[in-house]
């Protein structure tokens, strides 16, 4: 299944009680049109707010669906207009949604230019942030394996161990930046503590060599506080066995 959903409604992808998650938005929805308990397997788990350019999730049933398409245009009548669901495909029999992916990317938006507009879906950033020292700094990235300074404190992550392949910022246009990283695995808040960490290189609060002083003290006190969500949007997954939208 691909989809894709605005993150401000819901306490983020993972199905947990007393709260609406997309994740148990969709398997309300599908259970409902399937007339039979089901329980999708995401790619990832995305925080509170945080939103979905493209997720992949898996889920299984007894005999194939007849008719995929109907069932896409079912799922979207009923969970609402902050998800939308793309396409619903068959894979083989063993494949994992969150264990076959190969790469994420996330993207976070930063506007130095106000808006009433942008607000709820990007940052407002200062202009007067230095975003090419970001960049030097985020180039580190890459090279460095153990993310424990980025990672959620006491979560349940049995490794802080990923491989970060791209980071980088871009301008767009004259309204602002976008940072994007792409990686094997990401840990809860990594990206935006990350963001956060460059954010005190770009006040002139923090050298390059200290960014990397924080990422080899391996320890989350050490980094920059954690950015608001809604500037943050997984943007794509990769597959070895399909491509993805």
């Amino acid at each position: 299944m691909h989809l894709a959903y605005r993150g401000a409604p819901f306490h983020g992808w993972q199905s947990q009680p007393n709260a609406v998650s997309v994740q148990s938005t969709i398997e309300q929805a599908l259970s409902t049109i399937m007339r039979r308990q089901i329980k999708i397997t995401g790619a990832g788990r995305t925080d509170t707010g945080v939103s979905a350019r493209k997720m992949v999730a898996h889920f299984d049933v007894d005999q194939p669906l007849s008719d995929e398409q109907k069932t896409v245009v079912a799922l979207n009548s009923l969970v609402g207009r902050d998800i939308a669901i793309y396409s619903i495909t068959r894979v083989h029999d063993d494949a994992h949604a969150r264990f076959d992916a190969t790469s994420r990317t996330y993207r976070y938006f930063a506007t130095t230019v106000k808006s009433p507009f942008f607000h709820t879906l990007a940052w407002q950033a200062s202009p007067r942030l230095d975003f090419e020292a970001m960049n030097r700094a985020a180039a580190i990235l890459p090279t460095v394996s153990d993310f424990t300074s980025f990672a959620k404190l006491h979560s349940d992550a049995k490794t802080n161990i990923c491989k970060v392949t791209r980071a980088s910022w871009s301008p767009i246009d004259d309204k602002g930046w976008m940072f994007e990283i792409t990686a094997d695995r990401f840990l809860r808040t990594m990206v935006r503590s990350i963001v956060g960490t460059l954010v005190e290189v770009g006040r002139g609060k923090m050298s390059e060599s200290q960014f990397l002083d924080v990422i080899n003290a391996r320890n989350r006190c050490e980094a920059g506080t954690s950015m608001p969500p809604q500037a943050l949007y997984l943007w794509d997954i990769t597959y070895p066995y399909y491509s993805t939208l």
